[in-house]
């Protein structure tokens, strides 16, 4: 069942208002008129009674229909102003559609199914105009949210980059620090190390077996301490990007035998068995010798310390894409599943407890992942635990050179 309209009639001539709430009676709505006659009344009712449509007569004795269109429009009146005119004049019904009228109506075709036609589509049109404004407002209101959070966004974002900023000179002060510490640090070692070895030789005087056992733990103390000041001074130097490469003709297989004779008394120790399967059909290739050996180095020596009892075996091999894959694989504790995503992380250890059983500062496999990086390699592990573990570095036959520089400091390609 439809509501019953509230219609406001706005009309100086008594006939005229008869015939609209005529035609409105025998139409089929249910409507309310209320009749005033002059612009002020409707203004004051208007002002006062909410209602659904005005019928409003063009000539009116205070003022035309066409400015009081427009006066209400301009209030914000938004509901439909029907004008009834006495004239067919046709630029008169754009006048009026331009100020704002819904439709209009001339009087001597006022009939009962028209009316009922023109209220239905204002009323339509209407309806549809303030499902629009609020579509619009909704949008409006939902635009002013996204700028907010936009410049929420854009505030946290410079945030962000200022923090990232301050981040990265702080790391980049820290990996300074590092450098020139490690290195002033390692002045003092070698100079513990060289008196150490003089006494050890004994060629200064005879020692007493107490004495000569002392000197060795000095000596292998420090040995150790200089290996890890080195690797800080490595790992900082690769953080800073300034360690540089020296490509050379190198002979892969002895200096695999080389390296592996150097830690095979750490197998030894362990009654481990140390093995090679070197099988590169040109062994010589150009890469860094020093970096490639601690590579190595620092591969092995880890398979060594997390493996008691088996072996571990060193294969070097060719690939299809002209490069050397080289693999460690050992029978040792392995390493669980959750822990494989940090173990190139710095200082990164399986075990960090001060009670574990495996000394180490967890740079080894650090520094060994910014090498191979740096030499244009790659590096995986696959490991399961309790059954060991296998490093696979695969790297280029040739490494690229650095880019040489001239007398001015300038790069040259």
């Amino acid at each position: 069942m439809m509501n019953t309209l509230d219609i406001l009639l706005v009309d100086d001539d008594r006939v005229d208002r008869m015939a609209i709430c005529r035609a409105l009676d025998r139409a089929d709505l249910a409507v309310r008129v209320t009749e005033v006659t002059s612009a002020g009344e409707a203004i004051a009712h208007l002002n006062t009674h909410p209602c659904d449509c005005v019928f409003l007569d063009y000539r009116l004795p205070e003022q035309d229909g066409l400015s009081l269109i427009r006066q209400w429009r301009a209030e914000g009146v938004t509901i439909p102003l029907v004008v009834l005119t006495g004239q067919g004049d046709e630029q008169i019904a754009v006048d009026l559609m331009k100020a704002g009228a819904s439709d209009y109506l001339v009087k001597t075709r006022v009939s009962p199914n028209r009316l009922a036609l023109l209220l239905r589509n204002a009323l339509r049109v209407y309806e549809a105009e303030q499902r629009e404004a609020k579509a619009l407002a909704q949008l409006q209101q939902t635009n002013v949210l996204l700028t907010r959070q936009n410049e929420e966004l854009e505030r946290q974002r410079r945030y962000i980059e200022d923090q990232n900023l301050k981040l990265l000179e702080a790391y980049r002060v820290k990996s300074e620090f590092l450098a020139t510490m490690s290195h002033e640090l390692r002045t003092p070692l070698n100079a513990i190390l060289g008196f150490s070895q003089i006494l050890d030789n004994q060629t200064k005087g005879a020692l007493n077996d107490r004495q000569a056992e002392m000197v060795t733990r000095i000596f292998t103390n420090g040995k150790n301490l200089l290996n890890l000041v080195n690797d800080i001074l490595d790992l900082s130097k690769l953080e800073a990007q300034r360690l540089t490469l020296t490509p050379a003709p190198v002979n892969l297989h002895r200096l695999v035998q080389a390296t592996l004779s150097d830690l095979r008394s750490l197998a030894d120790a362990k009654t481990l068995t140390l093995g090679s399967d070197l099988e590169l059909d040109n062994a010589v290739v150009t890469t860094d010798e020093h970096r490639f050996r601690q590579v190595l180095t620092n591969l092995v020596s880890n398979a060594i310390k997390f493996t008691d009892r088996g072996q571990v075996l060193v294969t070097l091999t060719d690939t299809p894409l002209d490069q050397v894959r080289l693999t460690v694989a050992d029978t040792g504790i392995g390493i669980a599943e959750e822990h494989l995503p940090h173990i190139f992380e710095a200082f990164r250890q399986v075990d960090q407890t001060i009670r574990r059983h495996r000394p180490g500062t967890g740079l080894g496999l650090a520094i060994v992942q910014s090498l191979v990086t740096i030499m244009g390699g790659t590096i995986a592990v696959n490991s399961q635990l309790g059954l060991g573990t296998t490093v696979t570095v695969t790297l280029p036959r040739k490494i690229p050179s650095p880019p040489s520089v001239d007398k001015l400091g300038l790069l040259v390609r």
